[in-house]
C-alpha cells in the first residue's frame, strides 16, 4: 500500500492528510459499508474527515469506525447543518445550531471539534446575520473554551471567505477547487481564475489552510459527456490540479463506499504521467492563456529547476507573503541558473514565457546575480 502524504496546518502545526473523506454520498450505503469505509480510510492513513452529512444516518458508523482512534483524527464540523428527523437541512437559528452540535458530540463520542466551520455561506446578507445575530461570537467562544480547536467556514465564493479573512480568526477554510470553476465553468464557478489564484494566494500568505470540495466538480468532470471540457479528466488529475493550488492541504472526494475509496486512495500509487493534468490547457479560455498554473509539464528541466514551484514562490512573494522569499532562497536551483534554453516554453501547454518569467524572478529575489 501506498504511502499516504501528509502538509502542515500552519496555525497549530497538525499534520492534515492529502487526501481527506468527504460525507456528501457515503448515506447511500448500508450502515455496515458506512463504517467499513471509514476504517478503511483510517487504515490508509487519512485522518481528516469533513463531517457536513447529507443525513443524519452515517454519524452512528463514524462513531463506531473511530472509537478508540478519535485523538489519531480531525473532524471538520459544520455550524448551521442540522439533521431534524434525521434528513439533511441548515439553519442560522443559533438555538438548533447549539443543540444540534451538541447531539452530534455525544454521538461521535467526543468532547471537542477540531474544526468549527460556519456551513455553506455564499451570501453577503448571510455574513452579516452570522456575525451579528450571535453565532460567530458562539463559536469564538467555543475556540476559547478550547471545546473547538480552530476556526473556518465552507463557501463557494471568493468575496466571502475573503471577509472572513479580515477577521483574522479562522484558520482553515473548506472551498470548491477543480479546473472547471477555476475557469468560470459552472454554477460555482464564482470569480474569474485570476481572483481565484489572488485568493489561494491569499489565504496561504494569512497561512490559513485550505480543505478543497468538489474536486470531481460533482463527477461532472469525470464524464466526456457532462464535463464543460468535452473531455474527460481522471480523479487522480483532479485530486493533483487542487493540491497543486497554493494553500491547499488536503482534498475531500465524496464516495459512497469503500470501491469509490480505493479508487481516489489509488492517487498515492500513481506517477508525473498519471497526475498530469495538462490536457486542460487545450479548453481553457483565452484569458487563461499564458498563466503559469505550476503543473509542471514542463519537466524535466535540463538545468534542474523546479519551474513550477519557482514560479508558484513568486506569486506568494507578489501577493504580499513575506515567507515566500525565505522558501525560494532554500531551492537548490533558482530562476538565476536558468539556462534560456526554450525547452520549458515547448512544453508549456499553457503558452507561458517562462524564459522572461525567469529573467523576471531572478531580478526580484536574486538582484546581485543578475546585474
Amino acid at each position: 500500500m501506498a504511502t499516504m502524504q501528509y502538509r502542515k496546518l500552519p496555525h497549530g502545526g497538525e499534520q492534515i492528510s492529502v487526501i481527506g473523506l468527504g460525507m456528501g454520498s457515503i448515506h447511500l450505503s448500508d450502515e455496515a459499508e458506512i463504517q467499513r469505509t471509514v476504517e478503511l480510510a483510517v487504515e490508509s492513513g487519512i485522518n481528516y474527515f469533513d463531517m457536513a452529512a447529507s443525513s443524519g444516518k452515517p454519524y452512528a458508523c463514524y462513531a463506531r469506525a473511530l472509537a478508540g482512534r478519535r485523538e489519531k483524527v480531525y473532524l471538520q464540523m459544520h455550524f448551521g447543518a442540522l439533521y431534524d428527523g434525521g434528513k439533511y437541512g441548515w439553519t442560522r437559528d443559533l438555538e438548533k445550531i447549539e443543540r444540534t452540535f451538541g447531539e452530534q458530540l455525544r454521538t461521535l463520542h467526543t468532547d471537542y471539534a477540531d474544526m468549527g466551520f460556519v456551513h455553506c455561506i455564499d451570501e453577503m446578507e448571510d455574513f452579516e446575520q452570522v456575525m451579528q445575530g450571535g453565532l460567530w461570537a458562539y463559536m469564538k467562544s467555543l475556540r476559547q473554551s478550547g471545546v473547538v480547536r480552530h476556526l473556518g467556514l465552507s463557501s463557494h465564493d471568493p468575496a466571502i471567505l475573503r471577509r472572513f479573512l479580515d477577521t483574522g480568526l479562522i484558520d482553515m477554510v473548506m472551498f470548491s477547487i477543480n479546473p472547471a470553476y477555476d475557469y468560470s465553468t459552472g454554477t460555482y464557478g464564482i470569480g474569474s481564475m485570476a481572483d481565484r489564484g489572488q485568493l489561494y494566494r491569499e489565504c496561504e500568505r494569512a497561512g490559513v489552510g485550505i480543505s478543497v470540495m468538489k474536486p470531481f466538480g460533482g463527477g461532472q468532470l469525470l464524464d466526456a459527456k457532462t464535463s464543460p471540457f468535452k473531455a474527460a479528466l481522471t480523479k487522480t488529475q483532479c485530486i493533483q490540479y487542487a493540491l497543486d493550488r497554493p494553500a491547499v492541504l488536503t482534498v475531500l472526494p465524496g464516495v459512497r463506499g469503500s470501491r469509490d475509496l480505493e479508487e481516489v486512495l489509488a492517487y498515492l500509487q500513481t506517477g508525473p504521467q498519471e497526475r498530469d493534468y495538462a490536457a486542460i490547457s487545450a479548453f481553457t479560455p483565452q484569458n487563461a492563456d499564458g498563466i503559469c498554473v505550476y503543473c509542471n509539464h514542463c519537466q524535466p528541466c535540463p538545468a534542474g529547476l523546479d519551474v513550477g514551484l519557482i514560479n508558484k514562490y513568486y506569486d506568494l512573494a507578489q501577493a504580499g507573503d513575506e515567507m515566500a522569499a525565505g522558501h525560494y532562497q532554500k531551492l537548490s536551483r533558482g530562476a538565476k541558473d536558468c539556462l534560456q534554453c526554450g525547452h520549458c516554453e515547448k512544453r508549456c501547454p499553457f503558452h507561458v514565457e517562462q524564459e522572461r518569467r525567469m529573467r523576471e524572478i531572478a531580478a526580484y529575489f536574486d538582484p546581485v546575480s543578475t546585474q
